[in-house]
């Protein structure tokens, strides 16, 4: 195929509108971030992922109450935010895939074993949770504030693939309970960044020491 072939106007003309109303869909502007909000694969934690994190345990209280912490994975988020308008199309770059939201009843032992995996990986995206790790090991693990009772049930919010394993995770294999809810995980980021704007607020990721790696 080169520039010798001339398009059908009669298809062009047919998808044409199709087209507008996408893109008019994709430059829709649904908030405004005041930094560029970055991904850090080789920190503790980032500003995407505190946000992200953030919008998914914001998401995940709405479904239930009794919903503690959130939990994703860096290399689950593909984008970063620049500063300035947020568009549809910007979270469509974020969170590309058609993941749903996870609720998961843990007990406390496997919410260890969460916490090992991001001693493993030099942390990953939470919220609702404090985790410091020394020489290679968990220091301090805390779910809203109080150390885990292994005896004790939790309940997080995550998404489908890595409910599923995704990720090389296998602490969600047995799950208490597990509620999987029709509700994708871009549209989550949409809702969260559309309340702070109908709230006449930005998005102002910060670095919180959530997750700390002290050598």
């Amino acid at each position: 195929m080169d520039a010798s072939i001339v398009a059908d106007s009669s298809i062009v003309n047919y998808y044409a509108p199709y087209k507008a109303k996408l893109e008019a869909e994709m430059n829709r502007i649904v908030g405004y971030a005041d930094n560029h909000v970055t991904r850090n694969r080789n920190a503790p934690e980032s500003l995407m992922g505190n946000f992200f994190a953030d919008a998914l345990l914001w998401k995940g209280k709405q479904l239930d109450q009794e919903v503690q912490a959130s939990f994703a994975t860096k290399d689950g988020i593909r984008a970063d935010l620049n500063a300035g308008n947020i568009t549809v199309g910007n979270i469509f770059e974020v969170m590309p895939f058609e993941n749903v939201v996870s609720i998961l009843t843990l007990s406390g032992r496997d919410m260890l074993r969460l916490a090992d995996y991001m001693v493993k990986t030099g942390g990953q995206p939470v919220s609702g949770i404090t985790l410091v790790i020394e020489n290679g090991k968990a220091k301090e693990f805390l779910i809203q504030g109080k150390p885990i009772n292994p005896d004790a049930h939790y309940k997080l919010v995550t998404y489908d693939y890595l409910a599923n394993g995704g990720d090389y995770i296998t602490f969600f294999d047995k799950p208490v309970t597990r509620k999987d809810y029709n509700q994708l995980l871009r549209e989550t980021l949409m809702e969260y960044v559309s309340d702070l704007t109908k709230q006449e607020k930005h998005v102002q990721a910060q670095l919180d020491g959530r997750v700390q790696i002290i050598k």
